[in-house]
């Protein structure tokens, strides 16, 4: 007995410092704790009626243990063994019934909550349209009703639900959103998920994929960017805006012939790698490096010459080819940063 309470003096304290390590870690733009829309809400408080049933039963369990620990222990000088009881027929009635009641507790909203949060509001009148497709390793956003695509952060309208299409270029990924929604899986095999969430309060949220996609899993991820109305259309019309390229002539012909074959910036260039029109006013580069104004962020131009210098360097496997290998010299990868950079939207 005595060792094991010597054992229990050593364990208590180790498991006090490790539960304060481990409640400073994550990050509170990537928590469902924290819901800023109806969706997330609703997840919410489902998770806090689970975790207070749980209490609640927990506590009287422990609450009976004790009781029956101090009522029934063996006595100074007891040498009989206690009278053998079968059981209170009673007594397992109330214990089985009461499990069941708090089941069906729990299971009437939980249903209602998925059901209501499955709805497909996709074609709905007044929905926003929103086709996701999640490639290795970035997040590309097309608004069918507004002719408009771009990438790695999707700007939303305020109180207006937003419409989720989604499918991938790849393998699985996951879209998750914490602070407004649940995990959505982009599936390999054709299949298109849709779902549907909306929040009142602008701001930037962080979002994620929640799939092991790879080995730069951990690195794909976005910015939901809540904005007024106002402030949505004008983002609209800024991106349907005609392309503007380099001052410069040669970096003009540069930047044609080497990033826009693949990348697009206004009505210019290909689909096949992220839109690149108003980069330079978007929450980070890459998905990741995050840009002046946030915490740890760095000016826009440095985050994009990082990448150009080395992508692989940023994101292990992904797929862009680096603009060295492409011939491009230091001059004209600092060029194409500098332009970039300078390439925002105003809304």
């Amino acid at each position: 007995m005595m060792k094991r309470w010597q054992a229990v003096k050593r364990l208590v304290p180790l498991l006090a410092v490790f539960s304060l390590l481990l409640a400073g870690c994550g990050r509170e733009d990537l928590s469902a704790l924290r819901p800023q829309g109806p969706v997330a809400q609703g997840q919410y408080d489902l998770m806090k009626l689970s975790i207070t049933i749980m209490v609640a039963v927990l506590v009287v369990v422990f609450a009976i243990g004790v009781y029956v620990l101090i009522k029934f222990r063996r006595k100074k000088g007891q040498t009989e063994i206690p009278e053998q009881v079968e059981g209170n027929f009673k007594l397992e009635i109330i214990w089985t019934v009461i499990p069941l009641i708090l089941v069906f507790i729990l299971a009437v909203p939980t249903v209602q909550q998925i059901f209501a949060f499955g709805d497909d509001h996709y074609n709905e009148k007044g929905s926003v349209q929103v086709k996701v497709t999640s490639h290795q390793y970035w997040w590309e956003f097309e608004y069918p009703q507004y002719g408009v695509n771009t990438a790695q952060e999707l700007i939303i309208p305020t109180g207006k639900n937003i419409a989720f299409e989604l499918k991938t270029a790849d393998v699985l990924h996951s879209f998750w959103v914490p602070s407004l929604s649940g995990k959505m899986d982009t599936n390999p095999d054709g299949t298109i998920n849709r779902f549907s969430f909306s929040t009142d309060k602008e701001g930037v949220y962080r979002g994620k994929c929640a799939e092991l996609c790879g080995a730069s899993h951990a690195l794909m991820e976005f910015k939901v960017k809540a904005v007024s109305p106002d402030s949505f259309d004008k983002w609209v019309t800024a991106m349907k805006a005609p392309a503007v390229l380099p001052k410069d002539q040669a970096l003009a012909e540069t930047f044609k012939n080497s990033c826009l074959s693949c990348h697009a910036v206004g009505d210019q260039g290909g689909p096949v790698a992220p839109n690149l029109t108003g980069i330079g006013s978007r929450e980070s580069v890459a998905g990741i490096l995050l840009n002046e104004g946030q915490d740890g962020g760095k000016p826009v131009k440095e985050n994009l010459k990082t990448w150009l210098e080395d992508p692989q360097a940023v994101k292990q496997g992904n797929k862009m080819p680096a603009p060295k290998d492409l011939g491009l010299t230091d001059e004209q990868i600092d060029g194409i940063a500098d332009y970039l950079a300078n390439y925002k939207l105003e809304y």
